[in-house]
């Protein structure tokens, strides 16, 4: 950043400006979906407790069901790390400014502005914390005045899915003489939007790998 644009962060002896992209996931996800089923993919809902309850129905599981795995596989690494957040009305901030080690944010979006937030480890909790949202408020305040007159102020937590790493591995389960070939690819914590593409095509290769045996090409293939 320029001297000109640190005289607005007093506190502040440096930083750095760039250009990104934001990903909305209220409209990313969606879209994710209708270009699933535009190409001839199939979204079931369903609950499923036990991988093996898919046995026979497909010729490899891809999991990524995130903290869902510390009991559908038995994953003891896996942990929470709480999240929470301002869903603030103030249409005239149009940058974002991040603070630090992160964990004071404000990140303009399409419906509302995001002021953060929390990085709470091995917290299950789910319920807004007032505390937490007067830190928040007071944090972003400081680095942006303006915010003092947002309005429509809406309290979210979330728990981000944690691993030492991220589990990106093939498992093949065994059970009565039979196998079962498992993708896992989840614990991506806070940076699921950042990775996920890239994970993802990771997740493919592997994928690929357990299917060349069984001699089934990757149109036909159930995952």
């Amino acid at each position: 950043m320029t001297e000109l644009e640190l005289k607005k962060f007093p506190q502040h002896v440096f930083g750095q400006a760039f250009t990104t992209v934001k990903c909305e996931g209220l409209s990313y996800l969606p879209w994710l979906e209708k270009r699933i089923r535009a190409s001839g993919g199939q979204v079931h809902t369903r609950k499923v407790e036990d991988l093996w309850e898919l046995y026979g129905s497909y010729d490899v599981v891809v999991n990524c069901s995130g903290l869902g795995s510390r009991e559908l596989v038995g994953d003891s690494q896996l942990f929470p790390v709480r999240g929470q957040v301002l869903k603030v009305q103030a249409p005239w901030v149009k940058h974002f400014i991040r603070d630090g080690d992160g964990q004071t944010y404000i990140y303009p979006g399409a419906f509302n502005v995001t002021l953060g937030g929390t990085r709470q480890k091995d917290d299950w909790n789910l319920s807004p914390d007032p505390q937490n949202s007067r830190d928040i408020l007071a944090r972003c305040c400081a680095l942006e005045p303006s915010l003092q007159g947002a309005w429509d102020i809406k309290e979210k937590v979330g728990l981000r899915p944690s691993w030492p790493g991220v589990r990106l591995q093939t498992e093949i389960l065994a059970q009565d003489g039979h196998q079962l070939p498992v993708v896992h690819n989840y614990g991506h914590g806070s940076g699921g939007f950042s990775v996920h593409w890239g994970t993802a095509l990771q997740a493919v290769q592997l994928v690929k790998k357990l299917i060349s045996p069984l001699k089934i090409s990757t149109s036909k293939a159930k995952l």
